[in-house]
């Protein structure tokens, strides 16, 4: 199960930031994402930026059982492109990961040109990202973690 947390920044920049630092920390295997969100103010909109790209993994998934589908009526090229194409529209209308609704429900608290980073934590190395994540500071929006869990995230954050 993944755990919710939602932190404001005070602008974009700092939210893709604090992004970019968790996809490196993701390549060193000290946190794993199942989905990331950048939800921004713009004015009277909350623009959202998903940080997965499931057309692509779509395609790919698609593509694998169109090639094999297609070996068996021998015409794999055929069976592959639309495999990719069929999977690149499922990815396309599948919703995984962060609901937009909540999301942007969430940023509306957000001062206009701040932004909020929505993560879907699956498992992480919590005192070495810590380290790593309290040089952004930010406000703890939401969670699912217990009370005192968030309060030692946000103080984390916060650098107490």
């Amino acid at each position: 199960m993944s755990t919710l947390v939602a932190i404001a920044y005070p602008d974009e920049s700092t939210a893709k930031q604090a992004v970019a630092t968790l996809g490196n920390l993701q390549k060193q295997q000290l946190i794993q994402l199942d989905d990331v969100v950048i939800a921004r103010h713009d004015g009277d909109k909350i623009k959202l930026e998903q940080g997965v790209g499931l057309a692509g993994v779509g395609a790919l998934g698609g593509a694998v059982w169109g090639g094999l589908i297609g070996l068996l009526f021998l015409a794999p090229v055929v069976g592959m492109a639309i495999g990719a194409a069929s999977g690149a529209l499922a990815g396309k209308l599948s919703d995984y990961g962060v609901d937009d609704k909540f999301a942007k429900e969430v940023a509306t608290s957000l001062p206009a040109g701040g932004a909020a980073v929505f993560l879907l934590v699956r498992q992480a190395t919590t005192d070495r990202v810590l380290e790593e994540m309290k040089h952004y500071g930010g406000k703890v929006l939401q969670t699912n973690l217990s009370a005192e869990t968030e309060a030692k995230l946000q103080a984390a954050l916060s650098g107490n």
